[in-house]
């Protein structure tokens, strides 16, 4: 069963493939949805595909693709410009879009989260703060997201460097050997290799002059996985 934001979107783009053989940006999505910003796009896409009712075409940042529909649903040949039927959510009038043969990439972003600095070194408090940072939809995958600014060099073996920004899947769960953000004691966070042993929970840095850090399991919560990683240069 999907929202009716859900189902919105979910018809444009059906429509906007149907006329022009490339899917909406996510600019244009806004829009038609009247959101006020992106990451309501990225997120109502996300339920999408979690769903199974689209998926995005590996590499592009422009490139979904409708696998089916819900039960039931239909949608107009054209943007819809008249009374919707019981099963179409109206859209914003959209101008007509010239045909392509294929689809193309474009330069998409969404905002995300930014909660602060996170260490790649000795723990230092995370989430501190909230601001937003514009992030190359490509980057990002399923689910929900934030990010955090690296402080340290505990991780640049891995190639993640002091003043990175790491994009982190929000999620409770690992396994030995990904790259988590891990809350230790509910009061630090660090980005570090996850191994758990046992009772014991062993978190390795990427860079030989540091020296593995190891707690009881009940001291570490799992905060997110690293997704990607966004570095700015001046």
């Amino acid at each position: 069963m999907l929202t009716a934001k859900q189902q919105q979107l979910l018809s444009y783009i059906k429509q906007h493939l149907d006329q022009g053989g490339v899917s909406p940006s996510f600019e244009e999505m806004k829009e038609a949805l009247d959101l006020k910003s992106k990451s309501g796009i990225h997120r109502l896409i996300s339920a999408l595909e979690e769903r199974g009712f689209i998926r995005r075409l590996p590499n592009r940042a422009r490139a979904l693709e409708v696998l089916k529909l819900p039960d039931g649903m239909t949608v107009p040949a054209r943007l819809a410009t008249s009374a919707p039927s019981a099963d179409v959510v109206p859209l914003r009038k959209t101008p007509a879009i010239p045909p392509r043969a294929t689809p193309i990439a474009a330069n998409d972003v969404v905002e995300i989260p930014l909660h602060g600095r996170i260490a790649a070194g000795m723990p230092i408090e995370a989430m501190e703060g909230q601001s937003m940072l514009s992030v190359p939809a490509a980057l990002l995958g399923t689910g929900d997201h934030y990010a955090l600014e690296v402080s340290g060099d505990s991780m640049i073996e891995a190639g993640i460097f002091d003043g990175d920004y790491a994009l982190i899947q929000r999620t409770e769960t690992a396994r030995a050997g990904q790259i988590v953000v891990a809350l230790i004691d509910d009061a630090e966070a660090t980005l570090k290799y996850f191994q758990p042993e046992g009772r014991k929970v062993r978190l390795d840095p990427a860079n030989r002059e540091y020296e593995p850090q190891v707690y009881d399991a009940h001291q570490v919560r799992i905060q997110g996985r690293l997704a990607g990683l966004l570095r700015r240069y001046n």
